[in-house]
């Protein structure tokens, strides 16, 4: 951390500041943090145990969903502990701790949903040859570059935030520690940081996007000779992945893809992808296929059978 720096915490001013307000935004968190615990969770196991869920399209699946329970689980809890608490304090080595994990999960995650997309391609343009491309070997390759991806984008995010002094104020208003908040912060000039801040996310956001474009183009144009049945399933999963890459990408390019400024709406539209996301996901993604439906249910029948024993 910068030897100038003299501020040693970083006060949250959170939603509001009306004590009932924010125990009723506490409940509200804490309910959406249980259910997205619980139904991410859930599809991990049921993935993992499921003999059936075999297919890439699920292995990536169980990772995607654990990514979310990481990533909300970065700033939800601390949310729901500071609508307690009258003074919504934390060090600032916690919070660009925070920074580094937000970033690092949010990153994994855009690099995860990108290698869905590529493995939709694969299976719906190239069928025949689906199995021997998406081999295990690929698959656990392909994760390990997300999770590299979303390190390599920290990483450079903190680094950055690294080489600040912070000696003014030590106010931010918003939930939880992000890169422009604690920029605004900062005690001197902070717009070369600003850019390759800007220019560290952007890249991955335009790249992501584009081979996320790319990979539907070609998919939407393959499935014209497709039966009607087939074309109807790939559909319904194009749908589904597209929604949840729609709900993340378009909060997260809001914030991160512009100048290095604040805006008050700035903590509506990140609860959208660091909550209503991770939220959703086993909704639309997961709970709408009928394979992870009837390996829910025969994870649960097996629990039930084991219970009775």
């Amino acid at each position: 951390m910068a030897a100038t720096s003299n501020v040693t915490e970083i006060l949250f001013l959170g939603f509001s500041q009306n004590r009932n307000v924010q125990k009723i935004i506490s409940a509200v968190f804490l309910l959406m943090y249980t259910a997205i615990v619980l139904g991410n969770g859930l599809i991990v196991v049921t993935i993992m145990a499921g003999k059936g869920l075999t297919s890439p399209m699920y292995f990536f699946l169980s990772y995607l969903s654990f990514v979310e329970i990481c990533y909300c689980s970065v700033t939800a809890p601390r949310l729901i502990i500071d609508s307690f608490i009258e003074k919504k304090v934390i060090s600032l080595k916690g919070c660009i701790t925070q920074i580094f994990f937000l970033h690092f999960f949010g990153g994994t995650e855009i690099f995860l949903l990108t290698v869905m997309a590529y493995d939709r391609y694969v299976a719906i343009c190239k069928p025949l040859h689906y199995t021997l491309i998406m081999n295990r070997r690929v698959c656990g390759l392909l994760v390990g570059a997300a999770w590299g991806g979303g390190l390599l984008h920290s990483a450079g995010q903190t680094f950055l935030i690294f080489q600040l002094p912070f000696r003014g104020s030590n106010i931010i208003d918003h939930y939880f520690c992000d890169v422009h908040p604690l920029l605004k912060l900062a005690s001197s000039d902070t717009f070369l940081i600003g850019l390759l801040i800007i220019a560290n996310g952007g890249s991955i956001s335009v790249v992501s996007f584009v081979v996320l474009l790319a990979s539907y183009v070609v998919i939407l144009h393959s499935l014209r000779n497709q039966s009607s049945e087939g074309r109807r399933k790939a559909l319904s999963t194009c749908a589904s992945h597209l929604a949840v890459v729609g709900l993340f990408f378009i909060p997260c390019s809001f914030v991160y893809m512009r100048p290095c400024v604040t805006l008050p709406v700035d903590k509506i539209v990140a609860v959208f992808y660091t909550v209503v996301t991770p939220l959703l996901n086993p909704i639309i993604y997961s709970f709408r296929n009928a394979e992870v439906k009837n390996a829910v249910r025969r994870l649960m029948g097996r629990k039930v059978t084991w219970e009775e024993k």
